[in-house]
């Protein structure tokens, strides 16, 4: 089923709302993908992961509702603030959206969750100590 019939107009632009929200509060790059995979979920959305522009700086969020799987996908420094438990974290709270039959909402919840989890943490410089 191809994404496009899955969204309205009003759902694309919450979606791409919060992947604009995420990347402003942690300054990585976020790519949400909904479509249907073939063979291993994983290695595709590692495939797809590795052909962003950055991947290193990138978070890959990968939704096949036919097959019913969740993949996110963290590039090298993007490990660096946000480990797995937390992205655990942000995929169950999606999953339980989904289940609830909130698509829309689990994807900007998650996306959101995976940006405030990823921000860098604040450096307080001490003077004249």
């Amino acid at each position: 089923m191809p994404a496009g019939e899955l969204f309205t107009a009003a759902d694309r632009h919450a979606i791409a709302r919060a992947v604009r929200n995420a990347e402003r509060a942690c300054g990585y790059d976020f790519s949400v993908c909904v479509a249907t995979t073939e063979g291993d979920s994983r290695a595709y959305a590692e495939a797809m992961h590795a052909q962003l522009d950055e991947p290193a700086r990138s978070v890959l969020v990968l939704i096949d509702p036919v097959a019913r799987r969740l993949e996110i996908v963290t590039g090298a420094k993007v490990r660096r603030t946000l480990d797995d438990a937390e992205v655990g974290l942000a995929a169950l709270a999606m999953q339980t959206a989904f289940a609830a039959g909130d698509f829309v909402g689990g994807i900007t919840a998650g996306v959101q969750q995976l940006g405030e989890h990823a921000r860098r943490p604040t450096v307080h410089h001490a003077e004249g100590r």
